[in-house]
């Protein structure tokens, strides 16, 4: 019995790279590159000091805010947002269906799979304000480069994950509609749509929801919105009216987040 408790031993985790000399080589490069992005951040303590006593006036601003000055403003910007929102939304729920089934592999030829997964993956791959700055490029300052941004966002959002949930719905279903010698789009009709349907709205309105707080970070760089607006506060130190204009995005948002949130509790 001795023998065999001195032969037991302890159980370790295997690491996750076996090579020692390789492990700790990528543990010290790591660290060098740390040290030296560090450097390269040159962080200087005055401009921190500044900073800190502009925190402060922000948050004094923010918690003294001026609803009465800027009343017209705000408004405007609140509404524009709003209804870059629903126009972004209406538009992006019927344009992304046909995206989402061309990308799915189970449902179109290879050559249109392939084609449609890299225009998603394309649209993915710019950052919200990016595409916000290329479309104010091309059609100017306003509401019309923000719609355009989430509508091209929210395609790229839907389609891809619509794309997934069809390629992974009940191909029994789909081959029984198929066998009573039913064309693509009837398929699509009788045998995909009611599978997904569920999941579309749901995914549409959770969109909605990230739109509108898009809405308000694009008008920034000028794509309309309430954005605009804070910006513009921002831009003249008027932090009463940016405390202001924060509140009011903060309730919306959370107005947004309580009506989809049950919504999406309804319909699951």
């Amino acid at each position: 019995m001795i023998g065999a408790a001195s032969t037991l031993r302890t159980w370790k985790k295997k690491p996750l790279i076996k090579n020692p000399f390789l492990r700790w080589g990528l543990f010290i490069t790591v660290i060098a590159y740390l040290v030296v992005s560090g450097s390269a951040i040159k962080v200087d303590p005055n401009r921190i000091a500044m900073g800190a006593s502009r925190i402060g006036k922000l948050f004094s601003g923010f918690f003294h805010p001026d609803f009465i000055s800027r009343y017209k403003y705000i408004v405007q910007g609140t509404l524009e947002s709003l209804a870059m929102t629903l126009a972004a939304s209406l538009t992006s729920m019927f344009l992304a269906i046909p995206f989402a089934l061309c990308a799915s592999r189970n449902l179109v030829p290879k050559w249109v799979y392939a084609v449609f997964r890299l225009i998603l993956m394309l649209i993915r791959s710019l950052h919200v304000v990016v595409m916000s700055i290329l479309f104010v490029v091309m059609f100017g300052y306003g509401p019309l480069a923000g719609v355009a941004t989430l509508m091209l966002n929210s395609i790229g959002f839907i389609g891809k994950l619509l794309a997934e949930d069809i390629e992974n719905i009940n191909e029994e279903q789909l081959e029984a509609v198929r066998a009573t010698g039913a064309n693509w789009f009837q398929t699509v009709v009788y045998g995909v749509w009611p599978q997904i349907s569920t999941r579309f709205i749901g995914l549409s309105i959770y969109r909605a929801d990230i739109s509108f707080r898009q809405s308000t970070i694009i008008g920034i760089v000028g794509a309309g919105g309430i954005g605009a607006v804070l910006d513009t506060a921002m831009g003249k130190y008027d932090y009463n009216t940016a405390g202001a204009i924060l509140l009011v995005i903060i309730v919306l948002v959370l107005i947004t987040e309580y009506i989809s949130s049950s919504i999406r509790r309804r319909i699951a």
